[in-house]
């Protein structure tokens, strides 16, 4: 039975890290302490510094070899419940999507185990929980934070491939990363350069523009700058791939032929490697002869036939629609009165004479392959190809191992998991100056991260900032989903008495911050998740303190 005292050790426990938090929300909300700039500074030392240092002590410190594996199989089981649940739910309904998989998941299995965990169930039920908690964080950090990286990086693959590619992704053999991409988060514009092998197949290269000193980077991100690659003796630019943050989908698709007209002076999509400086420079004939129905018939012909090879190259519709715009735009400007000397035979009113024959036959011409590209392009889209199952998984593991190997954290797990393994099989001691080093950092861990906590809530204008609709049900999927679900795996584990009841309350914790900071940097709901972090900490002691008092009942 539970009493006043119990629940005082339990608001003991916790007031601390409120504290923190307050100061620093009253620092930068009423005080003006802190600057937004100076804020971003103690946040970086947070996640370089004190984080890290904080889990490599404690996951140093746990034994291995003596982990609770039903405890732990019911926390893994509760995850792979849900996840596949949701998997089913996006793929076999039309409400469902890998964007909501992804969100729902963390909001409903990934609670803040390592900050407010270890001190409130330590505060409940003992000293025992804390190696719990700590072999849950260490699952935690090393398979269920990856998990989501994966999910978040598949998206981004998906993305990239569905917009570079609509109509050749099954054609892709390979795809390469370039050192300057460190994600598909959509932050940074990316753009995909192909090349086509001898029997077909694509060859992918992926770089980030705005770190290849590519001109790209002088525009906007809505902008779409091209890059060349030869393929047959033809040079393609492929369209960059551009992701504005506060979009949830990309604002990048493939140019048509219309909006090619207005970008053709900005964006040039093809030339062929025999034309140095325009259209008319590869055709002699046409702009030299002293006959205008001659003149006419060459031009034609020459339109044509650069029109047959386009619509019969590999090349996409984008280049198609840009190069067909140049080849309209650049005969319209040499037939008028600026292009004189392009006709040294000729005078100025004979070529007007035949001005409007040959922007007739130009006319007619473009317009043909208008409506052929638009007759191919409708019957693409309605044979929108996969990309293969090894190219994705391939581009996916790539960015996933780019991004943990950035992120302090997960040297700090496995190292210290290396270390456990080490110290707990041979009882090999750390160095005393080694440990007291980790030791005076790991102890600013909690209060700093509860501090870092504190002034990302008062940056925020609003503490609820997706509505109070979505605020209320991801509250009930924080807050009762996790749990419920989490009761049925322990049951099933023959999980019971003090142990499942550490089970609930764990998954009963506030959101963690990991999965907001994933859903901040892929723009992917960072409002439900910040209002999620922010308002689950708020509600959070009178909610487990809820916990606490009915499972001592029962």
């Amino acid at each position: 039975m539970i009493n006043g005292e119990d629940i005082y050790n339990v608001v003991a426990a916790l007031v601390p890290l409120y504290m923190a938090l307050i100061l620093a929300y009253g620092s930068v909300r009423w005080w003006k302490v802190f600057t937004p700039e100076q804020c971003s500074g103690i946040n970086r030392f947070v996640s370089v510094f004190a984080v890290p240092f904080l889990s490599f002590h404690l996951i140093s410190g746990n034994n291995p070899y003596t982990m609770n594996l039903r405890f732990l199989a019911a926390d893994s089981l509760q995850k792979i419940v849900i996840l596949v649940a949701l998997i089913l739910w996006s793929t076999f309904t039309k409400w469902g999507s890998i964007d909501w998989t992804i969100t729902l998941f963390s909001l409903s299995t990934l609670p803040n185990t390592l900050v407010m965990g270890i001190p409130l169930l330590k505060a409940m039920y003992g000293g025992f929980t804390a190696d719990l908690m700590v072999q849950v964080v260490v699952f935690q950090s090393v398979i269920w934070y990856t998990l989501l990286l994966i999910m978040f990086e598949y998206r981004g693959a998906k993305l990239l491939i569905s917009e570079q590619f609509p109509n050749t992704a099954g054609a892709i053999a390979t795809v390469r990363v370039d050192s300057s991409v460190g994600s598909l988060n959509g932050e940074d514009p990316l753009e995909a350069e192909a090349t086509i092998g001898e029997s077909g197949e694509l060859h992918v290269v992926v770089r980030s523009m705005s770190r290849s000193g590519s001109v790209a980077s002088s525009f906007p991100k809505s902008y779409s700058t091209p890059r060349p690659t030869n393929l047959i003796g033809i040079e393609i630019h492929s369209v960059g791939s551009y992701r504005e943050q506060g979009m949830q989908s990309s604002s990048v698709k493939s140019v048509g032929f219309q909006e090619g007209v207005t970008n053709m002076e900005e964006t040039k999509c093809l030339r062929s490697n025999s034309i140095e400086d325009g259209f008319l420079t590869s055709l002699p004939k046409a702009t030299r002869s002293n006959s205008g129905g001659q003149r006419n018939k060459d031009i034609s012909g020459e339109t044509e036939s650069l029109t047959h090879m386009l619509v019969s190259s590999p090349s996409s519709d984008v280049n198609m629609g840009h190069a067909l715009n140049r080849v309209g735009s650049s005969a319209s400007q040499t037939i008028g009165s600026s292009s004189v000397p392009n006709f040294p035979h000729q005078t100025s009113a004979s070529i007007d004479e035949h001005e409007p024959e040959i922007e007739e036959v130009l006319e007619q011409s473009i317009m043909a392959s208008q409506n052929e590209m638009s007759t191919e392009g409708s019957d693409a889209n309605k044979k929108t190809q996969k990309p293969r199952a090894s190219v994705i998984l391939k581009l996916i593991l790539i960015m996933v191992w780019k991004n943990l190997i950035r992120n302090p954290n997960t040297y700090a797990s496995v190292i210290g998991l290396v270390w456990s393994l080490i110290f707990f099989r041979w009882n090999i001691k750390m160095p005393t100056i080694v440990k007291g080093s980790i030791e005076i950092m790991s102890n600013t861990g909690l209060g700093m991260a509860m501090f870092s906590l504190g002034l990302f809530m008062a940056l925020q204008p609003k503490i609820i900032t997706c509505g109070k609709a979505k605020a209320s049900i991801s509250m009930g999927i924080r807050f009762l989903v996790g749990p419920a679900v989490i009761i049925a795996t322990s049951k099933i584990m023959a999980i019971h008495g003090v142990l499942i009841k550490v089970t609930i309350v764990q998954a009963a914790l506030p959101q963690g911050i990991v999965p907001f900071v994933f859903a901040k940097e892929y723009n992917l709901h960072p409002d439900i998740l910040s209002t999620s972090v922010i308002f689950g900490m708020v509600i959070a002691l009178p909610v487990t303190i809820i916990y606490y008092v009915v499972l001592g009942v029962i």
